[in-house]
């Protein structure tokens, strides 16, 4: 069981938390209706983003293998035979799928930015990882999916200020993931994207990021329509 929590990436279900974003600002967080919507819709996506994990850890598991710390990825390792992880990563996907439909999602759009996340980041895991600022900016756009889709779910317009806040605050998130894999000796160091970024450029751009976060949060603190 231990094995398949790890290939399930459990503990980055974490960022899902986002999906509760729209009812908290809108009030609506306590109502019960919203609230058990907003917790099935998180299991919804935490589902479906360990889908996504582990079919990218079975494109990987060459490389992985060669990695010293992602050697020890069950599938990389041998823990989980890749049939096993194939098995598991589409029940998953029909589990996210048929959560969905519990969710009683206010606009009938929500399953949408499901299948954007799930299309994105399969992108990503098979080509748009290597290709510099976009790389970041798929990591970006998985965040703000994750809002839209607790406003959707909700029927919960957002503030644009607190849109922008989320994006901000997501590339600076994204950017230091880059600088933390730019500055470690050897493993993901060795990742060719990376020969592509320089630490002056981070970390200027991390900085702005920075900067606007706070700005936008405030324009939406003094924004008449959201007080």
């Amino acid at each position: 069981m231990k094995k398949y929590l790890k290939l399930l990436r459990v503990k980055h279900y974490m960022k899902n938390l986002l999906i509760f974003l729209p009812f908290i600002f809108s009030g609506q967080f306590f109502q019960s209706h919203y609230l058990a919507s907003a917790m099935i819709g998180f299991f919804a996506f935490s589902l479906l983003s360990s889908a996504i994990y582990i079919f990218n850890d079975i494109r990987d598991a060459e490389s992985d293998r060669m990695h010293p710390t992602k050697k020890n990825r069950p599938i990389a390792s041998g823990e989980v035979s890749k049939r096993a992880a194939y098995i598991t990563g589409a029940c998953l996907l029909i589990g996210a799928a048929v959560l969905h439909c519990f969710t009683l999602a206010l606009q009938w759009y929500a399953w949408l930015f499901l299948v954007v996340y799930f299309v994105l980041n399969l992108a990503y895991s098979i080509k748009l990882k290597n290709v510099p600022i976009v790389d970041v900016a798929v990591l970006v756009s998985g965040f703000v999916l994750r809002v839209f889709y607790g406003s959707a779910l909700g029927g919960i317009e957002i503030s644009r200020w607190l849109y922008l806040t989320v994006i901000a605050m997501s590339f600076y998130l994204g950017l230091g993931k880059r600088r933390n894999e730019l500055m470690r000796q050897g493993g993901d160091a060795s990742r060719g994207v990376l020969k592509f970024y320089t630490q002056n450029f981070l970390d200027k751009n991390m900085f702005m990021c920075l900067a606007l976060t706070v700005a936008f949060y405030s324009l939406w603190a003094i924004d008449p329509v959201t007080i």
